[in-house]
């Protein structure tokens, strides 16, 4: 597996990463054994940039990863996120980036990771009542203190990352990114740029809609919270499912898979973008990371070709319910 950098400060990571969140929540049933497992299969592929969150569980993700890592440590670069807060029952309790509670975070995660350093800290999302210069303000003491040593942003807007920069360098902005998610083309991802910093795509494959495991909306189990999700619903479930139904096409004719096709297309839209899919089991990791070989055989005609069937704005449906929409691009 190829490395990328993030950044300019030196944090490189394997081309491809690992979402770990649907191993504890969110998509319904799970399996911490085979979910260790799959972890240890990634690592041995060279999947090694793993992504984590305190509120994923909440709060198991992060005791899961941790037990995963725990003998191969120095083999992964780790990646957890602070700001969404919720209790032990999982209800959301809103957004903090107050300094006290970036620090207070930041040492729970630690606890429950079971590691010294954490590779990568993210602000989940952006507290709109904070101003970012104190929070990321604090995130930099957690760097001087040894207890980070890259800092992210999650879902954050064009002028919120030049002040975020200017206090210290952000690394790494993760946005949801994607055939059928093309908003950061024209919003965030020219400043990331710009200002050098790496993009890392969560929802590559489009919450699994891509790779045409969905057919209808029972195919999705009771509890899954993708039932909630506008693009998975009524109309604009059948409308995305055309869409879905393209990148199976094309992927016949490459002889590849659509989460490859999918995962290639943006894996070719530069050195500075890392695709974090998500999955709970080994088939599904190996099958994602032979998609780094996947985007070298694509041509410019390919490319071209899905450009046109996945324009900006493709998609039915917002990425999230309506009270998650206005925590997005802050």
């Amino acid at each position: 597996m190829e490395q990328r950098p993030l950044g300019t400060v030196g944090l490189r990571v394997s081309a491809l990463g690992l979402g770990c969140m649907g191993m504890s929540d969110f998509y319904g049933a799970h399996d911490d054994g085979a979910s260790i497992e799959t972890m240890h299969r990634a690592i041995a592929l060279g999947v090694t940039f793993f992504d984590t969150a305190d509120v994923y569980g909440p709060f198991t993700n992060e005791q899961l990863v941790g037990r995963a890592i725990a003998d191969r440590r120095s083999q992964v670069v780790l990646a957890t996120k602070f700001g969404n807060v919720r209790d032990e029952k999982g209800t959301f309790l809103g957004i903090n980036g107050r300094p006290e509670y970036v620090k207070q975070a930041c040492d729970a995660s630690l606890r429950r990771l079971g590691v010294e350093t954490i590779d990568l800290y993210y602000q989940h999302r952006v507290d709109a009542t904070v101003p970012i210069e104190e929070t990321v303000g604090a995130m930099a003491e957690l760097v001087a203190a040894g207890k980070v040593r890259y800092l992210g942003l999650s879902e954050a807007g064009p002028e919120t990352i030049r002040r975020a920069h200017a206090v210290h360098p952000i690394s790494a902005l993760q946005t949801e990114y994607s055939l059928w998610t093309r908003d950061p083309e024209g919003t965030v991802l020219p400043v990331c740029r710009e200002l050098g910093i790496g993009f890392v795509a969560y929802s590559p494959l489009g919450r699994g809609f891509l790779t045409g495991r969905f057919r209808t909306a029972d195919d999705l189990e009771a509890n899954d919270w993708r039932r909630n999700n506008p693009r998975f619903q009524g109309e604009n479930f059948v409308h995305n499912l055309a869409l879905a139904d393209r990148v199976r096409d094309m992927a016949r004719r490459k002889a590849c898979t659509p989460a490859q096709i999918a995962l290639a297309w943006l894996l070719r839209q530069g050195d500075d973008i890392v695709p974090i899919p998500g999955s709970r089991r080994i088939e599904r990791i190996e099958e994602n990371a032979h998609a780094n070989d996947v985007h070298y055989a694509l041509s410019a005609a390919d490319m071209a070709e899905m450009d046109a069937l996945f324009p900006p704005g493709a998609a039915a449906g917002t990425r999230y319910p309506e009270a998650g929409m206005t925590t997005l691009n802050r």
